[in-house]
């Protein structure tokens, strides 16, 4: 016998609330560190490399676009990261939090040419890319999560 749709609830939001953790825990670090926007800071270095790796179209964005603007970018990977953290720990706007975070990871997989090769396909940026999507994909902020009691306030009483 398979087990309950509860059970299978309560499995997603502790699988939510790990990811958005995770996402919390990068983002806030890269808020709170001076040297990450910094013009010789670690978002330049993750650039430079990024620019080794890379070709095509997505290389042109980031040489034209990304890295003469590096600082607004910084930012927005930070920001992007840590709002998606809260969204998913407190099971906010899942779905919003899902999308943010499999973009994010996926920009990142694309940024090492992970498509180039088999072994990109193994590597973290995938499973958080998969994580996120399966906050995206199911109603996972329904149990232990805020959209849960806003969805039980909008039920009709009966």
């Amino acid at each position: 016998m398979l087990p309950s749709a509860s059970r299978y609830a309560a499995a997603l939001a502790v699988l939510r609330i790990y990811t958005g953790i995770s996402w919390l825990i990068h983002g806030y670090g890269k808020i709170t560190n001076p040297a990450w926007a910094a013009p010789n800071g670690m978002f330049v270095g993750i650039l430079q490399d990024m620019t080794k790796d890379t070709s095509g179209a997505y290389h042109d964005f980031v040489t034209g676009v990304v890295i003469p603007h590096f600082a607004t970018f910084a930012m927005l990977v930070a920001w992007g990261e840590t709002l998606t953290g809260v969204a998913l720990t407190l099971g906010l706007l899942t779905r919003l939090g899902g999308a943010g975070g499999a973009f994010l990871a996926l920009n990142y997989w694309l940024s090492k040419a992970g498509y180039a090769n088999l072994n990109g396909y193994a590597g973290l940026d995938m499973a958080a890319i998969a994580l996120s999507a399966i906050n995206l994909a199911l109603p996972t902020g329904l149990v232990a999560g805020i959209d849960g009691l806003i969805a039980a306030r909008k039920r009709p009483a009966g």
